[in-house]
């Protein structure tokens, strides 16, 4: 079966991605071939959505989806088996026999087992490159359909089916296998898994394109896994740090868009909207981070969207100490967009004017060339801020230009347009 043979499979509810990993991790201990059990689990979760309508979900749903997808596994290789006994029957004597490959005992699912972080572990295997682990993580954790997972990232079903597949196969080439990896391994490893939690939370939080700015069943999904991550490394502080960030970010989901799904900026937000109990359990996962330490890339992020958080307004926020922070986090990672944001928060300390000179150093950074229209949109606030008001609409209209996500491009637009109307 292909990658993307389960991809019309309507989604799976929240209780049933939960068990997706386990029942995944069970099959593949019985076959020893992921790309194999993955499938299985895939077909076996198409029949329940199928099925458990009319029927009724069963008592034990994991076990149910464990042993239809064993089945579909022996009737793989009963079928296999006899395609090879009729190519070697050709080249036997007629009382040959081909021998028959020993099938392997099959064992029941245990309620109680969890592989889900060895599969993260394997699904961001450090031979894939991120968009293909996501994509990965998506369904081999994540429970989600191929068909889910294409559209939310906006790429055809066959494509995102391709880019499944030749995952798989790089997980095969590099001889990875079921297991926790050593101590040294593990670190780094653990690396990829939170990269790959952040940019598919990133991807749900604002869609590259099309017309929703969210994908919340991305965002919500990665925050999932990052709520398991936690649970299984709960002494990791940015496994933990990690999880704080995507909490404060996710407590204005909310009040990021209206009724018509047009976007609201967040000096627009109306705060009451905010998830207060998501705030209050984000600020404390990040206390108890940075107070384990050593201080992670994450944490610092974390920190900074609990002051976001905190602040009863934007000129309330406490915007040097933001600064301060920006400051740390360059120093983690050389990123064009950490320096873009470092621009907004000098900008809101020492006036615009300065924000706009420290955008100058960014201008020649190719690295920023799929987001030149952000920094069109920076610019386009700080000269609104500065009472500049030709140049804030030269540069709303060119980054609208440059949106491909079309509630950021219809409220570039909108500026524009009040700029205009004076």
């Amino acid at each position: 079966m292909s990658a993307g043979g389960a991809g019309h499979a309507p989604g799976a509810d929240d209780a049933l991605r939960e068990l997706v990993p386990r029942v995944v991790g069970a099959v593949l201990r019985r076959c020893g071939d992921f790309a194999a059990a993955e499938d299985a689990v895939q077909e076996a979760l198409l029949a329940a959505a199928t099925q458990w309508p009319a029927a009724g979900r069963p008592d034990n749903p994991g076990g149910w989806l464990f042993h239809v997808a064993c089945r579909r596994l022996a009737d793989q290789q009963d079928a296999e088996r006899a395609r090879r006994r009729r190519e070697a029957g050709a080249a036997l004597p007629p009382d040959a026999a081909a021998p028959e490959p020993p099938m392997p005992a099959e064992p029941g699912f245990d309620e109680d087992g969890d592989d889900t972080l060895l599969l993260l572990f394997l699904c961001c295997h450090p031979a894939l490159k991120p968009e293909a682990a996501v994509a990965l993580t998506l369904r081999a954790v994540g429970g989600l359909s191929t068909a889910e997972i294409a559209a939310a990232f906006l790429v055809p079903e066959a494509t995102l089916a391709q880019r499944i597949s030749r995952a798989k196969a790089a997980i095969r080439a590099a001889g990875a296998t079921f297991e926790l990896p050593d101590a040294a391994a593990r670190d780094a490893r653990l690396a990829s898994v939170l990269h790959v939690l952040y940019l598919m939370f990133n991807a749900g939080y604002v869609s590259r394109a099309g017309p929703h700015l969210q994908r919340v069943e991305l965002s919500s999904e990665a925050l999932r896994l990052a709520r398991l991550a936690q649970r299984l490394q709960p002494a990791h502080a940015e496994t933990q740090g990690l999880l704080a960030l995507l909490l404060l970010t996710d407590a204005r989901r909310a009040a990021r868009t209206g009724p018509a799904g047009e976007l609201i900026p967040l000096h627009e937000q109306d705060r009451t909207l905010w998830d207060r109990a998501a705030i209050a359990e984000g600020r404390a996962h990040v206390q108890a981070a940075l107070r384990r330490g050593p201080v992670g890339s994450y944490q610092v992020q974390a920190a900074i969207a609990a002051l976001h958080d905190e602040a009863p307004s934007v000129q309330a926020t406490d915007w040097p100490r933001i600064l301060s922070l920006y400051g740390l986090l360059a120093r983690f990672s050389d990123n064009p967009l950490v320096a873009l944001n470092r621009a907004i928060a000098l900008a809101m300390v020492q006036g615009p004017a300065a924000g706009l000179a420290a955008l100058e150093a960014l201008d020649g950074d190719a690295r920023l060339a799929g987001q030149r229209f952000r920094m069109d949109a920076v610019r386009a606030h700080l000269h609104e801020l500065a009472g500049e008001r030709e140049a804030a609409l030269r540069h709303f209209r060119a980054a609208a230009e440059g949106a491909e996500n079309a509630a950021e491009r219809e409220y570039l637009v909108r500026k524009a347009g009040r700029l205009e109307q004076g």
